[in-house]
């Protein structure tokens, strides 16, 4: 009887591996037709601030940041049109308000507009309402003068967190950050920027680099950059082209 009942047992413990087998493989079949695994893998994924493309592609993007003054820009966009490059320029909407027709200059000249808020003023030292009220100001602002989709932004002063991240993502937009930053606001002298720019830029990569009226030596620097950074191989490309690339890298900045 005890040998009966060992051979009985064990059947029973076939048949329940089939069983289990058989509903496994048909969940994931079932799965698979109705793309519920990839959905769950995305949702599970956390938003991520752009801050370099493709490591395999030779385009670069040449990025601009601009909350005062409207001296300095008209010499960077002439410096752009004599090298046929196209950048992004990241604006805040009170500078935007103050210059539309600077504003028009700019997408005139084919270049790409981000956004940096509406006051130049760190999310890290606003609560989660104020920071929304800064972006649909904005938003708003860029709308009234003709500018309904823009979902670039660039946080004020490059300063954010993973709650940041998840609140703009909500709100529709996608952070770029940077990788090469040659800190020309500072005015280092004219070689140092153009040495940090053409020693540290490889593929995919994002310069930050501004147009406000602090910069005193960016429209000479960029003057020698640009040729240069040709003369290596790059293309220059909007920071959406980067994005669209494939296997372009999001990247959480901390």
């Amino acid at each position: 009887m005890d040998h009966f009942y060992t051979i009985r047992l064990n059947k029973w413990k076939r048949i329940s591996v089939i069983v289990v087998f058989a509903l496994f493989a048909a969940l994931f079949i079932w799965f698979e037709r109705n793309g519920t695994l990839s959905i769950l893998s995305n949702q599970t994924a956390q938003p991520a601030a752009l801050s370099k493309g493709d490591s395999d592609e030779n385009a670069i993007a040449l990025t601009f940041n601009i909350s005062w003054g409207e001296e300095r820009v008209h010499d960077i966009l002439d410096l752009l049109e004599k090298h046929q490059v196209q950048a992004t320029f990241f604006i805040s909407g009170e500078w935007a308000e103050k210059h539309p027709d600077i504003l028009e200059s700019i997408s005139d000249g084919k270049h790409e507009i981000g956004m940096l808020g509406y006051r130049y003023k760190s999310y890290l030292e606003m609560e989660k309402e104020q920071i929304q009220k800064d972006l649909r100001h904005a938003k708003e602002i860029f709308r009234k003068l003709g500018y309904e989709d823009i979902t670039l932004l660039r946080p004020p002063n490059g300063q954010f967190d993973q709650e940041i991240l998840e609140l703009t993502d909500q709100m529709g937009y996608d952070v770029v950050h940077w990788n090469v930053n040659p800190n020309d606001w500072e005015n280092p002298g004219t070689e140092k920027i153009v040495n940090t720019v053409m020693k540290n830029t490889s593929n995919g990569d994002i310069i930050l680099m501004h147009a406000s009226d602090a910069v005193k030596q960016t429209s000479e620097a960029i003057d020698a950059i640009l040729p240069g950074l040709k003369k290596k191989g790059f293309q220059f490309v909007p920071i959406s082209e980067l994005m669209s690339q494939a296997h372009a890298e999001s990247e959480m900045i901390e």
